[in-house]
């Protein structure tokens, strides 16, 4: 009975969640054209975000965490994702953006999540960082810096020498958003509601307890200076293929919306240059419909492949893996994206004219989509070329 008990708790707290889920999609979508001529979301969006917890949602239980379940976690984000693909990308980035934090030295950790504000980063290591006492001071300009606008905190990409190394060493130095002047250059074909803005940053002064180092938690998974749960689920999966798990996500809620509007529409379509005929009894159309459905089903399956990997990983408490197991998730994801791109482009162009409008919803979610595979962890052929290299037993991609 006790039993019961709980498994229907659980239920009541994962619906409860999806409903927060689909509000903050539909808040998306009421101002989807206005934020996508503004380059921004309104305050809503990230402020609906964080009312849900949602960027709680992967953070260890001891700083607050919600600890959902990484099935839980997908369909929060391919909930969002349906409404609007933008709203999607931040619910995602909000809330993985917290994994980096929790490998922070406690002292990091405990400021970060104590203050309690959004996070955001670019980690392209671009940054140059020049010793000061007893902390570092970080120079340069970053872009595609996305949820900026509403963030407290960034975490920015540099080679560096940590105090306990002998050589530049890939990290993220972790700033409150008062240290980094905005840069407006976010104007882009898609994901545009994102308001993905760059940084610049010119000496702030950065202390080692914000200095997150990322190549040695992607070589040996530990965060830094210990006092962790080992038995946190967060801290028992590879830092990185965890950490890419929302982008196949996003296209998939993105794609599962685009498929939805090319049946509705296609049922109601009359041909005017056809002689009046139903687009709906078109066997082309019916049969790209049947293809693109069967597309999506492939998408899903790799998308559980991926969670069923990390599920393992968590099980076992592998923080680390090899490179081939690491580059197979990337071809994955490089196969979700290219996939959902080709799904985007064959709605918008079979629909044909009506769907071309500025602000359509199919010319909207087809350009995000696109904006989306264009991101340099889901490119179809660096994807490829690192996982057959090491089928082959050679090294795979430095980072992805």
């Amino acid at each position: 009975m006790e039993k019961n008990k709980m498994l229907i708790e659980e239920k009541l707290d994962t619906a409860a969640l999806l409903a927060k889920a689909e509000e903050i999609g539909r808040i998306a979508e009421e101002e989807a054209g206005e934020a996508d001529r503004n380059a921004c979301f309104s305050d809503r969006v990230a402020r609906a975000i964080k009312e849900a917890g949602f960027h709680k949602l992967m953070r260890p239980k001891q700083y607050g965490g919600l600890q959902v379940d990484l099935r839980t976690y997908g369909e929060i984000v391919r909930t969002v994702a349906r409404y609007s693909v933008a709203a999607g990308w931040l619910t995602y980035f909000y809330s993985m953006h917290e994994v980096w934090a929790a490998y922070l030295p406690p002292k990091g950790r405990e400021e970060i999540f104590g203050q309690g504000g959004l996070l955001a980063d670019v980690v392209a290591p671009v940054g140059r960082v020049e010793k000061d006492g007893d902390g570092y001071r970080l120079y340069g300009q970053w872009n595609f810096c996305s949820g900026v606008l509403h963030s407290d905190w960034i975490g920015l990409g540099a080679m560096m020498e940590l105090p306990d190394g002998n050589s530049p060493e890939y990290c993220l130095l972790v700033l409150p958003k008062s240290d980094v002047q905005i840069v407006e250059n976010w104007d882009t074909m898609g994901l545009r509601a994102s308001g993905s803005n760059g940084v610049l940053v010119e000496g702030a002064y950065v202390p080692l307890h914000r200095i997150f180092p990322a190549g040695r938690v992607m070589a040996h998974g530990k965060p830094v200076g210990g006092d962790y749960d080992e038995n946190d689920p967060v801290y028992r999966m590879p830092f990185m293929p965890l950490f890419l798990l929302g982008f196949p996500l996003v296209s998939l809620g993105g794609d599962e919306r685009l498929v939805s509007l090319f049946q509705e529409r296609t049922e109601k379509r009359i041909r005017v240059f056809k002689g009046g005929a139903k687009e709906k009894d078109s066997a082309a159309s019916q049969r790209l419909l049947a293809e693109m459905k069967t597309e999506l089903n492939a998408m899903e399956g790799i998308v559980e492949q991926y969670i069923r990997q990390l599920e393992a990983c968590q099980k076992e408490g592998k923080t680390v893996m090899n490179d081939m197991e690491r580059e197979q998730l990337f071809a994955w994801r490089g196969y979700v994206a290219k996939a959902s791109a080709n799904i985007a482009v064959r709605t918008l162009l079979t629909l044909g004219g009506n769907s071309i409008f500025k602000g359509d919803p199919v010319e909207l979610f087809t350009r995000d989509l696109l904006a989306v595979a264009a991101h340099p962890n889901s490119l179809w052929e660096d994807a490829m070329a690192a996982y057959g290299r090491t089928i082959f037993g050679l090294p795979g991609d430095p980072v992805w």
